[in-house]
């Protein structure tokens, strides 16, 4: 790692020796609750690296600060600074993403999907000798996947440099092994797989936004297409961990059916459940939308068929 990426571990371990928690909300409760601390003036650490908060110099610990300074992630909004980067809690680890508003075409997104993805792996995971996390943004599924399997190797791939960046210093920062490479899906990823992950985008019409846009298919050409990738790879026996949404269109669940169909055809066992059955309900403001219920969190799990006795 680069000396910037070195100070980054260094300031998580710094942030963790403090206590540091902060659990992410989505983009529009952060944007809510910092129209109301714009009423106040208060500059904690989770002001600074959860809120994304402007703060002058002397508002944080020379160590901090000089971290923050090393790593490069200082930005000046007038007579104040801000960070470039936040920080999320989850667990007993420390996770670094884009700043808000993250409106970059590479940005690192975490939030309450991720946590949701977290509680998925560790429900479903089991035993594993390998897992490779597919569109790995800042590493959650990896170090998740690591902390329920200690003895699987960790394989993080993602198409995004930015997340490659920030998924190889979470993981030095939470003392995980892992092997990172920038890969668009499983495209160069190599060697045997028993356990693929993956937390892929499903939103639709979302500025081209790598952690949102989910393609066609009202956002679910992007969790069909890894589907699809992942059956193909799988050793016998290995299994896909999708956690993802569906949008549900007067009942009818077409992410769903379409799974059914691609493990029918592939001679897989799907099981699939709802976990949230409404979020992103501003999403149907979208013309696109229009005919659409809800769209819900949901969890799907292939199991590619055992090799013959």
């Amino acid at each position: 790692m680069t000396a910037q990426d070195e100070a980054l571990v260094a300031l998580l371990a710094a942030l963790k020796a403090r206590g540091y928690r902060f659990i992410t909300p989505t983009n529009d409760t952060h944007r809510l609750v910092s129209w109301r601390l714009l009423q106040g003036s208060r500059h904690t650490l989770r002001d600074i690296f959860g809120w994304s908060r402007p703060f002058r110099d002397g508002d944080v610990e020379p160590e901090i600060l000089a971290l923050m300074r090393e790593a490069g992630i200082l930005a000046q909004k007038g007579l104040r600074l801000s960070s470039t980067l936040r920080v999320a809690s989850l667990g007993d680890d420390l996770f670094l993403h884009s700043a808000y508003p993250p409106r970059a075409k590479d940005s690192v997104f975490f939030g309450p999907d991720s946590y949701r993805f977290a509680d998925f792996i560790r429900a479903e995971l089991g035993h594993a000798n390998r897992v490779v996390d597919i569109g790995a943004g800042a590493g959650v599924g990896g170090i998740v996947a690591s902390r329920v399997c200690p003895q699987a190797a960790i394989v993080l791939a993602d198409i995004n440099p930015q997340a490659l960046r920030l998924a190889r210093i979470n993981a030095a920062a939470a003392v995980v092994s892992a092997e990172v490479m920038e890969s668009d899906g499983l495209a160069t990823v190599t060697g045997p797989i028993d356990v693929a992950i993956a937390n892929p985008p499903y939103l639709l019409g979302s500025g081209g936004r790598a952690y949102r846009d989910g393609g066609d298919l009202l956002g679910a050409r992007v969790s069909l297409d890894w589907a699809r990738a992942a059956l193909a790879r799988l050793s016998a026996g290995g299994r896909l961990l999708l956690y993802t949404g569906s949008a549900i269109v007067e009942g009818h669940d077409r992410l769903k059916a379409e799974l059914e169909s691609l493990a029918a055809g592939q001679g897989a066992a799907l099981r699939y459940r709802e976990i949230d059955p409404d979020v992103f309900g501003a999403m149907l403001l979208h013309p696109a939308y229009r005919r659409v219920d809800r769209i819900a969190a949901v969890g799907a799990v292939l199991e590619k068929a055992a090799a013959p006795a």
